[in-house]
């Protein structure tokens, strides 16, 4: 609830439009420019997410047709991108030393300083105000929900002096800074996971390793031998690796490794087929489709709730491993991907008929984190996703994770590879926790300071 003091100092506001605040409005390039395969990157409306870029699956173009698409003005730092289609309304700000060029209905916006701060106005296009401003401007299509670039600088909002500007950027900053931190963060512990497995179990580094030094060194023990070659990991880690290789009809593996077929290995059940009438606010976290991301991992903004009926065999466990089996289209971007069901949504949950379910044999040496990278590897993608069918939605039968052969590695190298990636991943998962948490409370931070609620306090998070 606003304070007397709070109503007082948000009456001290002025109300501008964009226009008399000194926020000009730039319009893009209405063409496309061809595809390039390095560049800089085209940001199209996809790509505005959570008010910022995602340049993941960005298009790029090259410098030439860059110079060209940026001849209006060329994006720079507290820039703010509007969607005026499709999604009219959503922002995204323009990071410190980007470079890029503005798709098809995209604007930029952008503050002289006169009247607003330019680091404020990224928070100032996302406060109710604003939100208002659209339902009072936006034009209603057959298709596509749109906003005329002539109404844009009209839209009129509360405009805070400077320094209260300053004030409201540094909290709301602060607050994004952490979560952007987390993030990155959380990149970095799937990148050493990943990395780590196709150093052990794809190119096997540490057996090359110690076969190098046992070449040069043939009467030295395996602790000897271990500590030469592996010196950045443990003893009791590095001494469990082989130190040559054996034939087999795959080629040379390590030695004592062996072939199995993943069907002697896990056991795979289909989900639920559920009704669209049975998804509700609440209910049991229902782990689907759009529960993974392509290439692998889990999408935890995918979850959904179910409220209807179910059977014992549709309960997944947090720890347990998903294959998505249903794909629109053939490019195997998602088909045969892994996740392991995070704990976040609680302990048990259900699972999907466009999901698979991978329960590990009794006397299986396998373990979840490994069977998760291991199904997200190239070599054992290929082979599983190969086994899909279909026309317009390609579909992946129990073939496909029963009939692929790997390479087997003993349990103590597995369990060692498991204790690490597992590590990760719970921290990962702390991190996503934490960022819900903190997105939480910059979200409803945003309106109290955009009504001048001084009991907000500064935030150090």
């Amino acid at each position: 609830m606003t304070t007397q003091r709070g109503t007082n100092l948000a009456r001290t506001w002025q109300a501008l439009s964009l226009r008399a605040a000194g926020v000009s409005l730039i319009d893009c390039e209405h063409r496309t420019p061809p595809a390039a395969n390095v560049g800089y990157p085209y940001v199209a409306i996809p790509q505005i997410k959570n008010g910022h870029l995602d340049l993941t699956d960005a298009r790029r173009i090259t410098p030439e047709h860059f110079t060209e698409w940026t001849r209006k003005a060329r994006p720079q730092a507290h820039d703010v991108i509007l969607s005026r289609r499709c999604n009219p309304g959503e922002t995204a700000v323009v990071p410190l030393g980007l470079e890029c060029a503005l798709g098809q209905n995209l604007v930029l916006l952008r503050a002289d300083g006169t009247k607003v701060h330019p680091a404020f106005l990224r928070w100032l296009v996302r406060g109710p105000e604003w939100w208002e401003q659209i339902g009072t401007f936006i034009n209603v299509g057959a298709l596509f929900d749109s906003l005329k670039c002539a109404d844009v600088p009209n839209f009129t909002l509360s405009i805070p002096p400077i320094g209260e500007q300053q004030r409201i950027a540094e909290i709301l900053d602060a607050l994004d800074a952490k979560i952007e931190l987390n993030r990155r963060m959380s990149e970095t512990l799937e990148t050493m996971a990943r990395t780590l497995f196709k150093s052990w179990f794809v190119d096997f580094d540490p057996v090359r390793g110690k076969a190098a030094i046992r070449r040069e060194h043939p009467k030295w023990t395996n602790a000897q031998v271990s500590r030469a070659a592996l010196p950045n990991l443990a003893p009791d880690i590095a001494e469990i690796f082989p130190d040559h290789f054996e034939d087999s009809c795959l080629g040379p593996i390590p030695a004592g490794w062996t072939l199995s077929k993943l069907a002697d290995q896990v056991e795979a059940s289909k989900g639920l087929s559920y009704k669209g009438s049975g998804l509700a606010d609440a209910g049991m976290p229902m782990h689907n489709l759009n529960s993974v991301y392509e290439g692998g991992t889990y999408k935890f903004e995918g979850i959904k709730f179910y409220a209807g009926e179910y059977r014992e065999r549709h309960i997944v466990n947090a720890g347990d491993v998903i294959v998505a089996n249903t794909e629109q289209g053939h490019d195997c971007l998602l088909l045969g991907y892994a996740a392991i069901v995070p704990e976040l949504f609680g302990r048990q949950g259900l699972y999907s008929h466009h999901i698979y379910r991978l329960q590990i044999r009794a006397g299986s040496p396998l373990m979840p984190d490994f069977l998760c990278r291991l199904l997200n590897s190239r070599h054992m993608h290929e082979l599983v996703s190969g086994f899909g069918n279909g026309t317009t939605v390609n579909m992946l039968p129990l073939d496909g994770v029963q009939k692929p052969e790997f390479i087997l590695a003993p349990g103590p190298i597995i369990q060692a590879f498991s204790t690490l990636a597992a590590g990760m991943r719970r921290r990962h998962e702390a991190f996503i926790s934490q960022n819900r948490d903190l997105a939480r409370t910059r979200d409803s931070l945003l309106p109290r300071l955009l009504s001048g609620d001084p009991s907000v306090p500064e935030c150090d998070p």
